[in-house]
């Protein structure tokens, strides 16, 4: 086999989703790095897959990369692959890739399934401009909200429903789909808005979280008024950021806004 860095996928709940060429690469290569071993394992098993293989996550994937790159030097085959999916998107991987380009090392990619867009599909919002944001952030929440196409987080099923909360609080007026258990036997997508999913029971297993584009059309007057009504119980730097961000207005005009309303009062 060519001496290299193969970045394979691998299935992301279904074994079916399993590609032959993944099978034969992951075969034939002299060892495996693998996220965890331990997950890597019931692949393997199910593949008759009995090639060696190695730990890489995300907490020492620093320190093996280098090995793993001065095996591919000495003319090794090396695979890397995640707990499910494409590794490098929110997984392992990356480091390895960045470290083998610097290298001149080669690297061969064996394609699979991936979350993200697999979750984007089923979304039925718009595909044609996206933003992966990785893992949820609350912090980053507003920043986000700039961003007037589909957005896709992941996220986890302890925490989707305070994500749900803290998006209805700041993308009120934006749909979204939560995917959940994608190529397994529940996949579901639920859609609808913020508020209106607060009140669902909460989802379970692996989520996908798709966040519709902003509304083209600019909010009214009275929608404004709305969410002025909601937010004035907050100091005004706070208060003008969240009308800002829900509002699609600029900051400027979100505290002229919030003045002029306490001036009506």
């Amino acid at each position: 086999m060519q001496t290299g860095l193969y970045v394979v996928g691998t299935p992301i709940g279904n074994f079916g989703d399993m590609s032959p060429r993944a099978v034969d690469v992951l075969k034939s290569v002299d060892l495996i790095a693998a996220e965890d071993t331990r997950v890597f394992g019931k692949i393997a098993t199910h593949f008759g897959i009995k090639t060696r293989r190695v730990s890489c996550h995300e907490h020492n994937e620093r320190d093996v990369v280098d090995d793993l790159i001065a095996r591919v030097h000495d003319g090794a085959a090396v695979a890397i692959v995640s707990d499910a999916g494409m590794p490098g998107i929110s997984d392992p991987g990356f480091r390895a890739v960045r470290a083998a380009r610097a290298a001149g090392v080669p690297v061969f990619v064996v394609p699979g399934p991936t979350a993200v867009i697999s979750g984007l599909v089923l979304s039925g919002f718009p595909t044609d401009r996206f933003t992966f944001c990785g893992f949820f952030d609350e912090k980053k929440l507003r920043d986000d909200n700039k961003i007037r196409h589909t957005i896709v987080y992941y996220e986890s099923p302890k925490r989707i429903q305070s994500t749900i909360a803290a998006i209805a609080r700041v993308m009120p007026e934006r749909q979204i789909a939560i995917v959940r258990e994608i190529t397994k036997i529940h996949e579901q997508a639920i859609i609808g808005y913020p508020a209106d999913l607060l009140r669902i029971e909460p989802p379970r297993g692996e989520i996908v979280l798709v966040v519709a584009p902003a509304p083209e059309h600019k909010m009214s007057d009275a929608e404004i008024g709305e969410i002025i009504n909601d937010v004035v119980a907050k100091n005004t730097k706070d208060a003008a950021a969240d009308l800002a961000a829900r509002a699609g207005i600029s900051r400027k005009e979100a505290y002229r806004r919030l003045i002029n309303n306490g001036d009506d009062k």
